[in-house]
């Protein structure tokens, strides 16, 4: 599995808009091959800005750089740049490889 991140930085008084633009998207992950689940993250909030991050399961990094050249990841992130006063710099992208998973119920 591959575990791809952006960590949003998002101005005092803009949470509830960036909120807003993600909750009411339109999501076209589930088109992808590869793709598991995905998570927006609401984090702590610091002195000048309130921390999000984006947290996306992947089958494999291979499934994750297929999104990243496909027609539905043009078409999702279409807009982004309009978006620019929400944050105080860009967003950070971290990608991992997941090296070990613990189930819920290793019984089950």
């Amino acid at each position: 599995m591959f575990i791809a991140m952006n960590r949003f930085k998002v101005r005092h008084g803009a949470e509830q808009e960036f909120e807003e633009v993600w909750l009411n998207r339109e999501v076209h992950l589930h088109k992808v091959p590869g793709f598991v689940e995905f998570h927006m993250l609401r984090g702590p909030d610091r002195e000048e800005y309130r921390l999000y991050s984006s947290h996306t399961v992947w089958e494999s990094e291979a499934a994750f750089q297929g999104w990243t050249r496909s027609e539905a990841f043009r078409a999702a992130h279409g807009n982004a740049g309009n978006r620019k006063p929400l944050y105080v710099g860009p967003p950070e992208f971290e990608g991992f490889e997941v090296i070990q998973t613990v189930p819920r119920n290793p019984d089950a």
